[in-house]
């Protein structure tokens, strides 16, 4: 009797995810911006440069069903106080979801199409700072798992009053 309990609510489980449908229709450069405000004397100096790399994701419903994704990336490198570059890329993706809940399309808006749209931006990012004239940068993979569940817990946690 409890096999079929068991079929039960593996038939009922897999029912669940069969009105599930999830699809990549488009991936696409929404945005790319390269700077080198110091060049050509960057070029002169020593390359030990102070890299930072920022990530942001965003996602706008266009229908009920589909959705923008833009997954940006910006990297600022440093020698000294002087910029060598900044580069900026917004790597876009249109998604079909349907059938899932608020907290299932959150997590396919912050982390699903992150790790999708992540290596088409670590491309372009490596190519954009080629062309700039240095040294290739490749990008380390990214945990977009681990960065929505920190997000998810500094919105949840308690803001401290000051009083003054």
């Amino acid at each position: 009797m409890s096999d079929d309990k068991e079929e039960q609510n593996a038939a009922a489980a897999s029912g669940e995810q069969a009105g599930q449908q999830f699809a990549l229709q488009k991936i696409y450069l929404k945005d790319i911006s390269f700077e080198t405000p110091n060049s050509p004397e960057i070029f002169t100096e020593e390359w030990k440069p102070d890299v930072n790399v920022e990530l942001q994701t965003a996602g706008k419903p266009l229908t009920d069903e589909v959705m923008e994704v833009v997954l940006t990336v910006t990297v600022t490198s440093k020698l000294g106080d002087k910029i060598a570059y900044l580069a900026e890329v917004h790597q876009a993706g249109v998604f079909t979801m349907s059938g899932f809940n608020d907290d299932e399309r959150v997590h396919m808006q912050g982390s699903y199409c992150p790790n999708i749209l992540f290596p088409y931006a670590r491309e372009a990012v490596s190519d954009l700072i080629g062309k700039g004239g240095f040294p290739q940068l490749l990008l380390a993979p990214v945990n977009f798992d681990a960065l929505l569940a920190q997000h998810k817990q500094q919105a949840e946690a308690p803001v401290e009053e000051v009083v003054h």
